[in-house]
């Protein structure tokens, strides 16, 4: 019977102490990732979360006095759960370190390592506060999804935060499936998905006492797929996006090798591959830019600085047809007010115009931990440290988002590179923006499952706020996507090459983006009433 198989396979998990009942937390959470694109095997957490829960378990069973002794007891099946999950899912890191061997390979072990240990620490404390409230029934499935929750949006947050591979993204693999996220985001969806993933973990030893319980977590675990799955073919269209009309998009995917692109005598090759692709004819009746209102080119296009070239500003005046404007990103130093010869450097966002003047400028805001500053950054460089672009004093945050307008079509927010990956963090202005421009260079990373993932959580930050997502690569994956997280056009991984698209129209305000706070909170309250104060069926006294 597989109901008396899978108790067995519960009991042998339960009954696991000491390293071995840590190498298999670490080994589940690794197989865990495989639910990240580019795999996307969304069935892996159902067993995987299950092994989580039976682990927990036997930490609940063994003797332990004092709530220090229960916490660090939680506390290490969430760990290294979280630590083989986040090195599994981003190992691809350490390719970085690689471009620069010569300087940076030394790092490697530490950043395929350490990253994951301090990311896995959030989902430790997950399992450790789960552990006080733990029962012998269904119970502790509500109380482990909501603290999952929790610490995933603390994961997000705390010390500049670093939600990369939320485990709610498994839930969002498909078009069908995103819209959900224009409820409850990623971090209230965690909740649903940690409680849906873990509902195998219903089964344990002795489950007849618990029949009840069982039977009711597995119809709502059911349940819940089906409202998932029904909200989205309910909430996405057959048809295409409307598009906006007067717009025209021509997105350039250079794929130039990071290895090459800041040697010297390489600046005027890569200035002229940009000039060459921008003007490439796409159809018969699209001759260059002609009927293009919008060129744009990826983070950090120029391997000098713009703004000290009037050269490439004429250049790109003279490629640029009347009504068209580029928008590109590149690095931005501001001289003034500074005792530092180099200035403050900035990754910013400029849009250029048909005179070669820059009408517009974006700063980015959330910078990149030790790929654009380094902590105590004074410090670090005394030591002889640097971070991976190299910039002397590191990059400058921008004090503020903006929108930016190229005079035709809506406002557009710049988010460059992993500054997309913040949910509930896009834009809180009055005005809202027609569409988000995401700049990115994702070549440190090579062909590895970084850019895919990266994409996905940006096409989801589209669809929880309604908004089209642009998104420009220097290798890729450069697409159009509009509001629902269908893509329209899309330039492959390490593909050199050019696309013509339409500008898909919002969508009006979701409820994410009204009240996406309030429903993780109210979300966890409601797991944290089930898990502690349940209904019961009269006369089992379990559920």
């Amino acid at each position: 019977m597989l109901t008396a198989k899978i108790e067995s396979l519960a009991g042998y998990f339960i009954l696991l102490s000491g390293w071995r009942r840590s190498l298999a937390a670490v080994l589940a959470g690794g197989v865990s990732a495989l639910s990240m694109p580019p795999f996307d095997l969304v069935f892996v957490p159902f067993f995987t979360f299950a092994i989580l829960v039976w682990l927990i378990d036997g930490v609940a069973s063994d003797p332990a006095s004092g709530i220090r002794a229960r916490l660090w007891g939680g506390f290490k099946p969430g760990f290294f759960f979280g630590f083989g999950y986040f090195v599994c899912g981003m190992w691809w890191i350490g390719n970085a370190l690689l471009v620069e061997s010569e300087q940076f390979a030394w790092a490697l072990p530490l950043a395929i390592t350490v990253i994951p240990a301090v990311l896995a620490v959030f989902w430790g404390f997950a399992s450790a506060l789960a552990r006080l409230f733990w029962s012998d029934d269904t119970r502790r499935l509500f109380v482990l999804a909501a603290c999952f929750a929790l610490a995933e949006y603390a994961r997000g947050h705390v010390a500049t935060g670093l939600p990369w591979n939320a485990i709610s993204y498994a839930a969002y693999f498909t078009p069908v499936l995103m819209q959900s996220a224009s409820v409850v985001g990623i971090y209230g969806m965690t909740a649903f998905s940690v409680l849906v993933f873990s509902a195998g973990g219903a089964i344990v030893p002795g489950a007849s006492k618990t029949a009840y319980g069982r039977r009711v977590m597995f119809a709502l675990a059911l349940g819940l797929i089906g409202l998932h799955v029904g909200y989205g073919i309910w909430r996405l269209p057959t048809h295409p996006a409307p598009t906006v009309e007067g717009v025209s998009l021509r997105l350039v995917q250079p794929a130039i090798d990071q290895r090459e692109k800041w040697k010297p005598e390489n600046e005027q090759e890569i200035f002229n591959r940009y000039l060459s692709l921008s003007t490439t004819a796409t159809a018969p009746d699209k001759q260059g830019l002609s009927g293009t209102t919008h060129l744009i080119w990826p983070e950090s296009a120029f391997p000098f600085l713009l703004t000290e070239r009037r050269d490439a500003l004429a250049a790109i005046s003279a490629m640029l047809p009347d009504g068209t404007s580029l928008i590109t990103g590149a690095a931005r130093v501001e001289r003034a007010a500074t005792q530092n010869a180099s200035g403050f450097v900035f990754n910013s966002v400029y849009v250029v115009d048909g005179d070669g003047e820059i009408a517009a400028a974006a700063d980015k805001v959330h910078l990149v931990p030790f790929g654009e500053y380094l902590p105590f950054q004074e410090f670090a460089e005394s030591l002889g440290l640097q971070q991976l672009t190299g910039t002397k004093g590191g990059f400058e945050p921008g004090s503020s988002r903006k929108l930016i307008s190229t005079g035709i079509g809506p406002k557009f927010l710049p988010m460059i590179c992993y500054e997309i990956i913040f949910s509930g963090e896009i834009w809180s202005g009055n005005q809202r923006p027609g569409w988000i421009l995401n700049l990115t260079n994702d070549a440190w990373f090579g062909r590895t499952p970084g850019p895919y993932q990266h994409l996905r959580q940006s096409i989801i930050r589209g669809v929880e706020e309604g908004l089209p997502v642009i998104r420009v690569a220097n290798s890729g994956i450069s697409v159009v996507s509009d509001a629902y997280g269908r893509i329209v056009k899309e330039i492959p991984l390490g593909t050199r090459g050019v696309v013509d698209s339409p500008l898909p129209a919002h969508v009006k305000r979701t409820i994410f983006a009204q009240y996406g706070g309030w429903i993780l909170w109210i979300t966890c309250v409601l797991f944290f009433a089930t898990g502690l104060f349940p209904l019961r069926k009269s006369g089992t006294g379990h559920f």
